[in-house]
């Protein structure tokens, strides 16, 4: 509830621009709604924009989702030997509150992420193995590492406590026009902090141990981002987070998520790959000429266009990855620069060679998740034993000790480095992807807004790249479009949020 000085509405001036600014509200909530709007790309972030764009125009805008490959972007599944297992957003944090929202909205179910015990391996023997008992970690951690796990604990949980702040700004409809002000709306200038410096040099300012920072925090960040503490300390905070215990997965994959999105949002899916964006002024049927965006795209063969009031980009514009061209446009929209890396996912159904991390006997190994270090030789960054997307339809059980494992490596992996790694194996399926941002702190996020009604998404990724961040992302950029759409600047970038929303409790 806004609040007025009762100097301001005891004189008739003020009364007067109070009449005025209610007024100005009526007409600015009363502009027509866009006719058509695009947006580019169908994983989470423009799947969970097209949901909240439907939400906030109504029933009567036309959604156009082009996608060149298939709903869900980065959220895929392979499938090894009849049974399909995440190949790439694969675990969901409890307090990612927008993907809880969507499991609930769109009557989906979850499953646990895949358990079992953890081992992190140097190149020459296991520096850390898991127990099933929890006191006995406790006490391993301690012996090894002092109280550095427990303060981690506490590192993490105060990023984030202020995370969840923007759940509360975006329940009460406000919006940011660039990823600094988001972030820095959240965190305040710690956040910025974060996003331009190295986990490295954060934690060791901390005081945090070098051996520590090797064998318990590279691993994890190897595994998540395929770098190591020389990332920024943000996206660290995001990868410990998937460490945590408690973690889930849509049943079905995750990528059934943007499928139900699209459904719900009642956009119109279009197969097909986006060439040009084009700023151009057309003469609707009734009415003055009127600027619009005239997006051109290849479907099959074809090549189409159409006209849009508002264009969302929801694909990373890497030319590896989506090469659009931006025409007509003053100034011009600038290149963007961000470096995807690569990373193989690659799904074994064989038997592990145990030997190759521990001496004890195969049958006494135990371990269902292997990290590995920076200092180790190895050519995968981990392995792990993973479970089917459909909870309810397991693979039987194995009675000859083949399970399937799942692989993060940099490149392919050749024939000779998998019969390295398995003493046999029945198959093996793989997927390369340019995965998220080579993390390189201090970091330029691209801006959200690149023309009057063009949106970009994707740089957000520059902060963090997660599920929970593109359609936190996504969201936003719905709020932009509508707020500035209608003209709601009092929506838009406001300063205090988090005191203002206190205050108003």
């Amino acid at each position: 509830m806004v609040r007025f000085a009762p100097e301001l509405v005891s004189s008739s001036l003020g009364l007067g621009l109070l009449l005025c600014s209610w007024g100005c509200l009526a007409s600015a909530e009363s502009r027509a709604p866009p006719e058509k709007i695009a947006i580019v790309g169908a994983g989470i972030g423009g799947t969970s924009a097209a949901y909240y764009l439907r939400q906030k125009f109504g029933k009567d805008v036309k959604i156009d989702v082009f996608e060149r490959e298939v709903v869900g972007g980065r959220l895929a599944t392979l499938s090894v030997q009849g049974h399909d297992y995440e190949a790439g957003g694969s675990v969901i944090h409890p307090l990612n509150l927008h993907m809880k929202r969507f499991v609930k909205d769109l009557g989906l179910s979850t499953i646990p992420a895949s358990g079992g015990l953890m081992g992190v391996y140097n190149g020459e023997n296991l520096v850390f193995e898991e127990s099933s008992w929890f006191i006995i970690n406790m006490i391993k951690l301690v012996w090894r590492y002092g109280f550095q796990s427990l303060r981690m604990h506490m590192w993490v949980e105060d990023v984030l406590d202020k995370f969840m702040r923007i759940y509360r700004y975006q329940s009460h409809d406000y919006a940011f026009s660039s990823v600094e002000k988001l972030l820095h709306a959240i965190g305040g200038d710690d956040y910025l902090v974060l996003v331009n410096q190295t986990l490295q040099e954060n934690l060791q300012k901390a005081g945090f141990s070098e051996k520590f920072l090797s064998e318990m925090i590279a691993p994890i960040m190897r595994i998540n981002f395929g770098q190591s503490t020389d990332l920024n300390a943000f996206v660290g905070a995001v990868s410990m987070t998937a460490a945590d215990s408690n973690l889930w997965a849509v049943e079905g994959g995750n990528k059934v998520v943007c499928s139900r999105l699209i459904q719900a949002s009642k956009a119109n899916l279009i197969s097909g790959s986006v060439l040009s964006v084009e700023d151009k002024t057309k003469t609707k049927q009734r009415g003055n000429p009127t600027k619009m965006y005239e997006v051109v795209y290849k479907s099959g063969s074809e090549t189409k266009s159409d006209f849009y009031d508002i264009v969302l980009v929801a694909t990373p514009l890497s030319q590896k990855i989506a090469n659009i061209a931006f025409l007509n446009f003053d100034p011009p929209i600038e290149e963007f620069h961000q470096n995807y890396q690569q990373i193989v996912t690659t799904f074994v159904k064989g038997e592990l060679n145990s030997t190759l991390f521990s001496s004890r006997a195969k049958d006494q190994f135990g371990l269902s998740t292997v990290l590995i270090t920076d200092n180790s030789d190895m050519f995968i960054n981990s392995l792990g034993i993973v479970n089917s997307v459909k909870g309810k339809e397991h693979p039987p059980p194995s009675t000859d000790g083949t399970q399937v494992w799942k692989t993060f490596s940099r490149e392919i992996l050749t024939k000779e480095q998998i019969t390295t790694l398995f003493l046999s194996y029945d198959y093996a399926v793989r997927k390369p992807w340019l995965a998220y941002p080579y993390y390189t702190p201090p970091e330029k996020c691209p801006p959200i807004l690149l023309h009057d009604q063009l949106y970009y998404l994707n740089g957000i990724e520059s902060a963090a790249s997660a599920m929970e961040m593109s359609a936190i992302a996504g969201y936003n950029a719905a709020l932009l479009a509508y707020h500035r759409w209608n003209g709601h600047t009092h929506m838009i970038d406001q300063d205090n949020l988090y005191e203002k929303l206190k205050s108003e409790l």
